[in-house]
């Protein structure tokens, strides 16, 4: 490969760029970023970053010195709008088209939106410029805050809000925040730090109506309840950014489908972080975006599967002076036990915190710890080891399913469409020049 085009200046981008370097590629790296912003860390925004306890700079993810000895070609505050296959061409929103070998696939998530969304007050919190708006709106003086969505990113903003002095209440269609994540044992304990938190909930019920002329005043509960507000945050989680893919021959389904090496139905093509849907699964955790790039970039290189990602999935979340930490897969049905601390008769950690264990058929399948870090972090090493032996010894089996899955990818795109032709690529024409940047 001559040059391979990341689409995404994010987390996952930037990962998949250093391990290209890492991995010998020494031909040209074009990074296409939507944001003006080069790589940031997301976690802050809802938390130190939106309470003032850190700035802008303390959020980058590089520096000058590792962009520079990256060598690449940085195209940022442009969109990806259309990636041709045919033509070995990624096209961009300002009309210029990059020329590329291979792509990397890292354009992350956007935040789900709710209608009337364009009512002064309302915000979402997913980029370095919503957590600047929205921090700017909260320094004005005491607000009435209404978060609609009780996930880890709804907490956590929750409780920074309540934090900065706001009154806050928090909407959630579920009888419990987190119950999807967790289950509804663990997450009536997250409920109580809301609680201890000085924040309101509104459960087992929905958003019919945001009300206002041009301002945010009011939001109307499928209840029949209204809660007055200065400021709305809407975090109803995210989709894919796939937009840009729907003309292409790659398949989509709440993100881009990959095997379990993020490789696409073209080996030119791989895609990793909040937008890839890996093995079937799609992981919005730091630790995906993280972790797949490695593998990503392996097989890219390989131009087939050699390498898998199969690390068991990890986040955190930091609320109300707790840090919540849980690693594994929750399924309805699995039961939890706390094996280490103990949750007390008002429903709350007690002052050192607990570790539970969620188990399956016998088997301990996730973790959840509260303010128990080092307990957590053995246990989470326990677990790795036990998926790790059981991938192990599924390995055979496995990789006979792959190579089948795989024929039947390749045969399906020598049917559908001949994409991503084996031609020079001299003989596609280049518009972006490396002069021309």
């Amino acid at each position: 490969m001559r040059t391979v085009t990341i689409v995404g200046a994010s987390l996952s981008g930037l990962y998949a760029a250093r391990e290209l370097r890492a991995q010998g590629f020494d031909g040209r790296l074009v990074i296409v970023g939507e944001e003006a912003h080069h790589p940031y860390d997301r976690p802050p925004l809802s938390k130190d970053f939106l309470t003032g306890r850190t700035d802008e700079n303390r959020l980058a993810l590089t520096d000058a010195d590792e962009t520079a000895g990256l060598e690449a070609e940085w195209l940022l505050g442009v969109p990806a709008r259309r990636l041709d296959t045919a033509g070995r061409t990624v096209h961009l929103g300002d009309g210029r088209t990059v020329s590329t070998d291979g792509v990397v696939i890292a354009t992350g998530a956007a935040a789900r939106r709710l209608p009337g969304e364009s009512l002064t007050g309302v915000h979402t919190l997913r980029t370095l410029d919503d957590a600047r708006a929205l921090r700017a709106h909260l320094a004005r003086g005491p607000r009435r805050v209404v978060v609609i969505g009780g996930g880890f990113i709804g907490a956590e903003t929750a409780s920074s809000c309540a934090r900065l002095g706001h009154a806050v209440t928090v909407v959630e269609a579920a009888p419990l925040p987190l119950v999807p994540q967790l289950g509804a044992e663990m997450a009536a304990v997250c409920a109580g730090l809301h609680r201890r938190g000085g924040v309101e909930l509104a459960t087992a019920t929905g958003v019919v109506a945001l009300r206002g002329t041009s301002r945010v005043t009011a939001v109307d509960l499928s209840d029949g309840r209204t809660l007055p507000a200065d400021v709305v945050i809407v975090g109803i989680g995210a989709v894919p950014r796939t937009a840009w893919l729907e003309d292409s021959p790659l398949a989509l389904h709440d993100g881009v489908l990959c095997d379990v090496g993020c490789v696409t139905a073209l080996p030119q093509v791989v895609a990793v972080g909040d937008v890839a849907r890996v093995g079937g699964i799609r992981a919005e955790h730091w630790t995906s975006a993280t972790e797949q790039p490695r593998v990503a970039v392996t097989n890219l290189l390989a131009g087939r599967t050699l390498a898998t990602a199969r690390s068991v999935p990890y986040f955190w979340s930091d609320q109300y002076d707790s840090r919540i930490q849980f690693a594994g897969r929750y399924r309805e049905g699995d039961t939890v036990h706390v094996t280490e601390g103990e949750i007390t008769d008002t429903g709350m950690p007690d002052e050192s915190g607990f570790l539970a264990r969620y188990q399956r058929d016998g088997r301990t399948v996730a973790l959840l710890g509260v303010d128990r870090p080092r307990a957590f972090t053995r246990a989470r090493r326990e677990l790795q080891r036990e998926e790790q032996q059981a991938a192990e010894q599924q390995m055979p089996e496995r990789r006979s399913e792959e190579r089948r899955s795989q024929e039947r990818r390749s045969e399906g795109a020598r049917q559908e469409q001949p994409s991503w032709p084996d031609v020079p690529v001299s003989d596609v024409p280049r518009v972006v020049a490396p002069a021309e940047l």
